[in-house]
């Protein structure tokens, strides 16, 4: 059997994404996922390339445009509810700042390690949450959707996936994300049996059912385990990407933050050795892996030391990056039965490596061609096409 990375390298190479001579199209099998299904298509906090994140209307066109999965993140309000907010802290995604009424509210609390100066959802009851509307968190996005949409809780998700199967006639499963644990725990707000009880009433217990949980943290997952037979997922994040393609480590990413309780001295890059993985299989079906830890690009330095500006557009960002060659973590992952999910990909021609040539598409291929048994992406239309081929 043809390894997974040397297959992948020669697709990429076929296509023209190491930078060489774009040659005549080859006939290629793409390597294939753990349980030899197509990948999965989430939709990244819903279609939040399009609409504001975490709302039902995006997780509605998400759905609409293919989606396999939707993915909740969740956070608790002061009166224990579960509701969809990439983070607890309200500011970068809703209208809370505006709201005078809420002004004192904003205070510092320590998230990770890192004094953070913010509204926090565990400061605000259900019916006050009910009052903001979100808005779009990136400021090159379109922002004309602001003001229009409630904040959702995790049943109104439920409850919208269930519906949605039922209308269009194919199952949509949630992928929920318990957001920062252990800060939740130390405010009286623990997600863990939350969670659990609003997927066991909605008779989502097994292994098969439409739900994969996720998290950073690794402890919540060994909990989790001891408690349900749902999938869960072991995310793995770093600070960033150096110039030749190295993952960059730095608190707070640089670990899970378990693991800066306990003094734990290991990083998120030691969860993917070969190690790393068999041990997540202990208690976790899947690894989510940050996407260069699979296929990342590197700069092109000029004479002067510098990054080359490859396009010539002024600025240095991802368009010019050239990639380099995959790793092996998805091989090793499946070798020890995880499936391999990872994120999270935006269409945005400055968010694209210059291999690419501003495809979306290529990309897709590209980490298909790895064998990923899943990715997240912030435009669930293009993420089907390029795997599909529509």
């Amino acid at each position: 059997m043809i390894r997974t990375a040397v297959l992948a390298a020669a697709l990429c190479a076929a296509l023209g994404l190491f930078g060489g001579p774009v040659g005549p199209a080859v006939a290629q099998t793409p390597a294939p996922t753990l349980n030899g299904q197509k990948p999965l298509v989430v939709g990244h906090r819903g279609a939040s390339g399009y609409l504001p994140e975490h709302t039902l209307e995006a997780y509605r066109l998400a759905i609409a445009q293919g989606a396999d999965f939707i993915e909740p993140d969740l956070v608790a309000t002061k009166d224990g509810v579960l509701i969809a907010r990439h983070e607890p802290m309200l500011g970068a995604t809703t209208d809370v700042s505006t709201r005078a009424e809420f002004a004192a509210r904003k205070t510092v609390r320590k998230v990770d390690g890192v004094d953070t100066n913010d509204w926090f959802a565990g400061d605000f009851t259900l019916a006050e949450i009910k009052t903001l509307r979100a808005r779009q968190a990136m400021a090159d996005r379109d922002q004309s959707h602001n003001g229009k949409y409630a904040i959702p809780t995790l049943q109104e998700v439920i409850d919208l996936a269930k519906g949605e199967s039922a209308r269009i006639g194919r199952t949509i499963g949630i992928y929920p994300e318990t957001k920062h644990p252990i800060f939740h725990s130390a405010i009286g707000l623990a997600l863990e049996d939350r969670l659990l009880a609003a997927l066991t009433a909605a008779g989502w217990t097994e292994k098969t059912s439409p739900v994969i949980i996720q998290s950073f943290e690794t402890a919540n997952l060994k909990y989790l385990r001891t408690k349900t037979q749902l999938r869960l997922v072991q995310l793995v994040d770093a600070d960033g990407v150096d110039k030749d393609g190295g993952i960059v480590l730095a608190a707070p990413f640089d670990k899970p933050y378990d693991f800066v309780v306990t003094g734990d001295r290991r990083t998120f890059k030691d969860l993917v050795t070969v190690e790393g993985l068999k041990e997540i299989s202990a208690y976790a079906d899947g690894v989510g892996p940050w996407k260069p830890y699979l296929l990342a690009g590197k700069q092109m330095i000029g004479a002067d030391g510098k990054p080359q500006d490859l396009n010539g557009d002024g600025a240095i960002d991802e368009r010019d990056r050239v990639l380099i060659a995959p790793t092996n973590v998805v091989r090793d992952a499946h070798a020890v039965g995880l499936f391999v999910h990872t994120w999270t990909f935006r269409s945005e021609p400055k968010r694209l490596a210059s291999s690419f040539k501003g495809d979306p598409a290529a990309e897709y291929k590209a980490f298909f061609a790895l064998g990923v048994d899943g990715l997240f992406s912030d435009f669930p239309d293009h993420a089907v096409k390029g795997r599909d081929g529509g």
